[in-house]
This record gives C-alpha cells, sequence and structure tokens, in this order.
C-alpha cells in the first residue's frame, strides 16, 4: 500500500531531545527520527525534562518542564506523586503527568488538527489523559510491558508496603496498557516478548519495531583500553540495579583477582564488593568513549521487559560483548562477537576467554554500522507498512466505538 505525507501527532510524557541520555530518550528521539525520515509532518506534545533542548525537525507543543526521574526528586516530590495517584485513582507514572488539564491538551489537538492520527509513545501521559486521546485513531507505542515490569519490582520489594504500592501500580499499569492496545490500529513494541505481553487479541497487528540509538551510525572511538570490562548504565533505575546485583554477587566471584572491571553510570549507594579490580567511576564525560575503552562488554540484564539499548549501542559500536538472554530480547541478529549464557560461572569463563584473548592482540571488534543499518532499514519498512492503516482503519474503529469514554479522566492542573 502506498500512501503519501502524513500529518501525525506524537504524544510522548517526555518528548524527544536534541541529545539523548537514558534509554527512553533514545527510543523516543529514533521514533521521531523514522517519521520524520519517511517525509511525514510530526507535531509532539508532551514534557520536556528540565535541561534538555527540544529535538528539530518537528512542531513542538510544550505542556511545561517536568522532572519524572525518581532519583532526582526528593522525598517530599514523591510523597506528592504518591498522593496524587490515590486522589486520582490512578498509577503514580500517570500522576506524574497531572500537572496540566485536559482542556489544555484538547486545545492543543484543537490547534494541530487536520492530522492523520496520534502516536501514542508509552503508556504515562495516553492514559492520564485517555479521554481527550481516545476519539482520534492511534499507534500505541509500548517500549516496555510496564505492568510485567512493577509486578517483577513487587517481587523483589523490601517490605511490605513497598510491595503493596508496586502491585497497586501493576493493576492500574495493566489495565491501561490493555485499553491502549485495543483501541489502537497498530501496536509497535521494541521486542518480541512484548509483542505478545499483550494477549492474543491484538497480536496481529502488533508489530516489533527495532531501533537505534541514532540515525547516523556512530564511530567508534579509537582509544587506549583502560579496562578490562566495562559497564555503563543509570543503575538507580530499577531493572538496570537488578542486573548489577546479579553481576556483583554472582559472576564476579568466577573472575581472577586481575581483571579489572570499570563502572559507570549514576548509583545510589556503592554497593560494598571485594574483588580488587572493581572501580565506581560515576558520570563519565563521553559514555561511548568509556565503552570503547573496554577490552569486553557484559551486558547484564536480568528482568524487566523492552529492548536493551545498551546493547544496541554495544552492537552498533561492533564491540567483543558477553550478554544474558535478557539483555538481547527485540535484537533479530546477533553480532558474532556476542556469546550469551545465564549461568554466573559460565558467563564469567566466557568473559575471561574475552579478555585473554584481547591481551593477546586480538580487538574481536566489528564493523558496528552493517548492524545499525540493518536495524534502521527494518524500523522504516515496518512503520511504512504500518502508518497507511492509522488514517484507512482509524476512521472505522472509531465510527464504531461509542462517543463516551470508558476510562475516568485526570484532569489535574486546574
Amino acid at each position: 500500500m502506498t500512501f503519501g505525507t502524513m500529518h501525525l501527532v506524537l504524544v510522548s510524557s517526555l518528548v524527544p531531545v536534541e541529545n539523548p541520555a537514558s534509554g527512553f530518550d533514545i527510543a523516543n528521539r529514533a521514533l521521531l527520527d523514522g517519521l520524520l525520515a519517511l517525509g511525514h509532518r510530526v507535531s509532539v506534545v508532551g514534557f520536556l525534562q528540565p535541561g534538555r533542548k527540544p529535538a528539530p525537525g518537528c512542531e513542538m507543543r510544550l505542556l511545561g518542564e517536568l522532572e519524572v526521574t525518581n532519583a532526582k526528586v526528593g522525598r517530599r516530590q514523591k510523597l506528592r506523586w504518591l498522593g496524587a495517584a490515590f486522589l486520582n485513582r490512578t498509577s503514580v507514572s500517570s500522576a506524574k503527568m497531572l500537572g496540566v488539564s485536559a482542556g489544555r491538551i484538547q486545545s492543543i489537538l484543537d490547534s494541530l488538527a487536520p492530522f492523520d492520527g496520534l502516536v501514542l509513545n508509552s503508556v504515562q501521559l495516553p492514559a492520564a489523559f485517555a479521554q481527550v486521546f481516545r476519539p482520534y485513531p492511534s499507534i500505541y507505542v509500548a517500549h516496555n510491558v510496564e505492568a510485567n515490569s512493577a509486578l517483577e519490582n513487587a517481587e523483589r520489594a523490601k517490605g511490605g508496603v513497598e510491595r503493596h504500592l508496586f502491585r497497586r501500580e501493576a493493576g492500574y499499569l495493566e489495565r491501561y496498557e490493555q485499553q491502549l492496545a485495543q483501541d489502537a490500529v497498530a501496536l509497535w513494541t521494541f521486542a518480541e516478548a512484548d509483542r505478545l505481553g499483550f494477549g492474543r487479541a491484538v497480536a496481529d497487528r502488533a508489530f516489533v519495531l527495532p531501533l537505534v540509538t541514532g540515525w547516523d551510525a556512530p564511530a567508534c572511538p579509537d582509544v587506549p583500553r583502560q579496562h578490562d570490562l566495562g559497564l555503563i548504565g543509570t543503575w538507580s533505575w530499577r531493572p538496570n540495579r537488578l542486573g548489577l546485583d546479579w553481576f556483583l554477587h554472582e559472576v564476579v566471584p568466577h573472575l581472577p583477582g586481575d581483571i579489572s572491571i570499570a563502572i559507570a553510570g549514576q548509583l545510589e549507594a556503592t554497593p560494598a564488593v571485594s574483588h580488587p579490580g572493581i572501580r565506581f567511576v560515576g558520570r563519565v564525560p563521553d559514555a561511548r568513549t568509556f565503552v570503547a575503552a573496554s577490552a569486553v562488554v557484559p551486558l547484564i540484564s536480568r528482568g524487566g521487559t523492552g529492548v536493551q539499548l545498551k546493547s544496541i549501542e554495544t552492537f552498533e559500536l561492533g564491540m567483543p560483548s558477553v550478554a544474558t538472554d535478557a539483555s538481547l530480547r527485540g535484537i533479530e541478529t546477533i553480532p558474532a562477537n556476542c556469546t550469551a549464557s545465564d549461568d554466573p560461572a559460565e558467563f564469567a569463563r566466557l568473559l575471561v576467554e574475552k579478555v585473554g584473548r584481547a591481551r593477546a592482540g586480538a580487538s574481536q571488534r566489528l564493523d558496528g554500522t552493517l548492524f545499525h543499518e540493518f536495524q534502521k532499514v527494518r524500523m522504516m519498512q515496518v512503520m511504512r507498512d504500518v502508518l497507511p492503516n492509522l488514517a484507512v482503519r482509524g476512521k472505522s474503529d472509531r465510527a464504531a466505538r461509542p462517543s463516551h469514554a470508558r476510562w475516568t479522566v485526570h484532569d489535574g492542573g486546574r
């Protein structure tokens, strides 16, 4: 099916930014860049994180500045979000969005009309203002199955109160995600397991969207090796921290004492470890330079859902790696210099083997541009195949729906 230029409204809790840093930022920017590369007009509605610049090339309708990262706000703000969630009978993630009114969002959509449909990016903002968005044909972009991640967090919670709050969050998220998926003309996920995670009723219109970390293939910096193993991540995010704890407590004891391990990224508390080669280096000026200074990259995800963007970036740079199975979710073609294991002792053995090769003079690096190009071509093909249905099927879907909303609207900020 062929189609011309479309006008799409991308609705996202956080808008795509000029210099993506977090995994959420990188996925947002890839989504926007793919739509723009196909020649579409894209208008974006959402909040901007403080200190960031919006991405170029599209029309931004900012709802204001908002810091949503738990690790970057104080206890008082967290309590305010929790109170708003209970008061409005919604998830905490959607309660964070309630600083604006439904009326303001509706007036922005009215000013952007006519448009072909909405691209609803992740659950937070679309769930907070479901009544506003629901009458329009939409594609729902699920970064993860958020309800499943919340349930995993509940299972690993430290106490009864925390466990209850995560279970409460999971209940709301499951309802919201199911409704968004059912109402959407199509569903985009970043991993095959997530494509099937919203039920068989929507699986036939759910598609895996491959990702890249930047529209241009990244060049692997030519820097001297500074450490044998390099790990970088936002360790304050619970799923990432689970992987780090697994690596430190289960894998590291199997590593020889002469292996040097550099761990970069934000940590709320530095773990107690006995291995003499571990260094916690905090934030680094350039993530790619840090990764390139490693002999081998351990990819250590152990939970959550969705694609692991650190894995994609490692493959784009052509770096040798050892990965858990969870780190390879959503990646169709695994480079030859990546080996996988979920067994801690085997994981450690594979690391030692690759480090030994590097010390003997074999870099084991590949041309990562091939992986990057494959991902980008596949992403654009999925978009090209699905987007025509937004206008064609959206009209019939809308006509079949009742005019009243089935969700409670949270009209905060008045």
